[in-house]
């Protein structure tokens, strides 16, 4: 690869580093102003330094508003965008396919199915994440049951099997909120089930959090070997890597991301599948400088995208109604520019 602004001799370039870095940071410091009530960049400042500090606040309203409110949406949003788009771009190498997206297991439909019995049954919010985090993984050990010990196609037969549990799991939610009452029940269930960041705070980061933590550090750390997977078997194989051990290794990794992402705070789309490419566009095709960039701008993104949620009408708007309306033209101009340039 060439050198670029971003990458010299096979590494990122101080600029890069510096960038990646800043984004997500000042667009957090940012987004914190923003609000019913907007607090000066100044405030917030002071109100995340007394924080760290352990002072007295000498403005406690506008303390308690940044402190209390905003900075447990942003951490939310930071961990669940980097996440989502680390899961999405992994399993588009794993698939070698532009459009896999990181419930392609079913992950997405076992976990909103947990959420749906916890809310009928009337559990707490955090209860309500573990039992949606159970049912995830439980989906995705469904789904490799179904698609057994295949050495040859085993890829083909992992979706089929994803495609199979999605349905299953999508009937079973369906039968969950037809039985749910239409008055209490019902419009919880719709609305967490369209995405949300109302419910953020410390105690569900701190549950959700140290499982995608754990599956960003895994893919990040081994993050080259996405590039020998994307071959042929029989290229992969003369690597001398196992591909069975790291695909399957891939594949648990970013299931506890997308299962923990879910369980906190509802479907979220387009992030796992648009994110990616942006950063391609950016750094080429190589993973090892995709799974960085990525990271960056998925929690960027994912921040702004919460807080026109919660500024941008009267009544908070649910995420994936917002990353729908925004992905789906950036996605389609992506289309048309990569068409122009193959002609």
């Amino acid at each position: 690869m060439k050198d670029t602004i971003w990458i010299k001799k096979g590494r990122f370039t101080p600029l890069a580093i510096l960038l990646m870095l800043a984004l997500p940071l000042t667009t957090s410091v940012i987004c914190l102003c923003f609000g019913r009530m907007n607090v000066p960049v100044g405030e917030v400042l002071t109100a995340l330094r007394t924080a760290l500090t352990g002072g007295s606040a000498a403005n406690v309203q506008n303390y308690s508003i940044v402190i209390n409110l905003r900075l447990p949406r942003i951490l939310m949003a930071i961990i669940v965008g980097a996440g989502l788009t680390c899961a999405g771009n992994t399993f588009q190498s794993l698939f070698s396919n532009p459009l896999a997206t990181p419930d392609i297991l079913g992950v997405t439909s076992g976990t909103c199915v947990g959420a749906i019995l916890a809310i009928i049954l009337s559990c707490s919010i955090l209860e309500t994440q573990l039992i949606a985090l159970v049912f995830g993984l439980a989906s995705v050990c469904f789904t490799l049951k179904i698609a057994g010990k295949n050495d040859g196609r085993s890829m083909v037969y992992l979706v089929l099997a994803g495609t199979i549990a999605s349905s299953l799991f999508n009937a079973v939610g369906s039968l969950l909120k037809y039985t749910a009452d239409p008055q209490d029940k019902l419009p919880e269930i719709t609305y967490w089930l369209m995405g949300s960041f109302t419910s953020a705070s410390y105690q569900k980061i701190l549950i959700g959090c140290p499982l995608i933590i754990a599956g960003i550090a895994v893919i990040y750390l081994l993050r080259w070997r996405l590039n020998i997977l994307s071959l042929s078997d029989d290229e992969a194989r003369a690597s001398g890597i196992s591909i069975k051990q790291t695909r399957m290794l891939f594949i648990l990794a970013s299931t506890l991301i997308t299962a923990s992402a879910v369980s906190m705070c509802g479907q979220v789309g387009w992030i796992g599948l648009l994110i990616p490419h942006c950063a391609r566009m950016l750094v080429g095709s190589n993973n090892r400088y995709v799974v960085p960039v990525s990271l960056s701008l998925g929690a960027s993104f994912m921040i702004l995208i919460d807080t026109l949620s919660r500024t941008i009408s009267i009544i908070e708007l649910p995420l994936s109604i917002l990353t729908a309306i925004i992905g789906a033209p950036v996605f389609i101009s992506l289309l048309n520019k990569t068409r122009s340039n193959l002609r």
